[in-house]
């Protein structure tokens, strides 16, 4: 029987230009992935990443949701996605806007016979057919950020859990880079940023562009699918986004409750991993 386990990550900070501490980073890691446990153990593996990313889209330490980036117009448009292991089935969110929780609007979309929404009409969607309220998720410090024309390099937070019944989920959300053009769309609501199996999940974070290029999430899924162990095909994917001066990180976890996080040169994976040995960190 699978062991119940979670990896959660808080982006690639390294190239952030961090507005803060990496033990500021971890602090909120190791709360957040202690309240999705509870709910893995009680709930299962779609409970547990649902709560793990509302927790991380609250946090304005993190970019996602509530602490966005502002894009060059200066409106945060946020994106998320979730895929279920067992059924195969994916939903995401492209360039909402005005939602505290876009993971909530992907949810909604799962399952449903069109499960990817972008821009206004995925707002629209989540206003009108969902009935969430206008939630203003732009920070000071963002504000302050968008004023110097900052871009940041990466910046997302993701979730992989598997239950006691060997049930995976992967769920991925971000603000975006920063200043980029308005109607970028990230990795993250796509299968190269947030992919999952039966057999293993991955979340991504980094440069978007870069891990849409490598095809990251999936080229881990489909090379375990082919035989390799977790170990192999995460390390064999790293090594060959080096070669191509990639940057990005991962964090992926299998249905035995393996759970490994990986990164390029020059990246730092902000995660922690919380399983029936304990909790451990990036700063571990």
């Amino acid at each position: 029987m699978p062991l119940p386990a979670l990896i959660i990550h808080g982006g690639a900070g390294a190239r952030e230009g961090v507005h803060t501490t990496f033990r500021r980073y971890a602090d909120s890691l190791d709360v957040i992935v202690e309240s999705a446990w509870a709910v893995l153990r009680a709930e299962g593996a779609q409970a547990a990443v649902m709560r793990a990313l509302r927790d991380l889209e609250d946090d304005p330490v993190f970019n996602a949701g509530l602490g966005s980036r502002l894009q060059a117009d200066g409106a945060a448009r946020m994106s998320a996605a979730l895929m279920d292991g067992a059924t195969g089935r994916f939903a995401g969110v492209i360039n909402v806007e005005n939602i505290r929780h876009p993971i909530d609007v992907a949810l909604s979309l799962h399952g449903s016979d069109h499960a990817v929404l972008a821009g206004d009409q995925a707002s629209r969607h989540a206003r009108e057919v969902l009935g969430f309220e206008a939630f203003d998720p732009v920070t000071e410090h963002r504000r302050e950020e968008h004023a110097r024309s900052a871009a940041g390099r990466s910046g997302t937070v993701g979730a992989v859990a598997v239950d006691e019944a060997g049930h995976l989920w992967v769920g991925t959300s971000t603000g975006g880079v920063g200043y980029e053009t308005p109607g970028r769309v990230s990795d993250s609501a796509t299968v190269a940023g947030n992919y999952a199996s039966s057999a293993v999940g991955v979340s991504c974070t980094g440069i978007g562009e870069q891990i849409v290029d490598h095809a990251a999430a999936a080229r881990v899924v489909l090379r375990v699918e082919d035989g390799a162990t977790l170990d192999e095909a995460v390390a064999r994917t790293i090594a060959e986004a080096d070669a191509r001066e990639l940057e990005y990180g991962l964090i992926a976890l299998d249905a035995a409750g393996h759970a490994v996080a990986a990164r390029t040169r020059d990246v730092t994976t902000l995660y922690c991993i919380r399983d029936t040995a304990g909790r451990r960190g990036f700063l571990d």
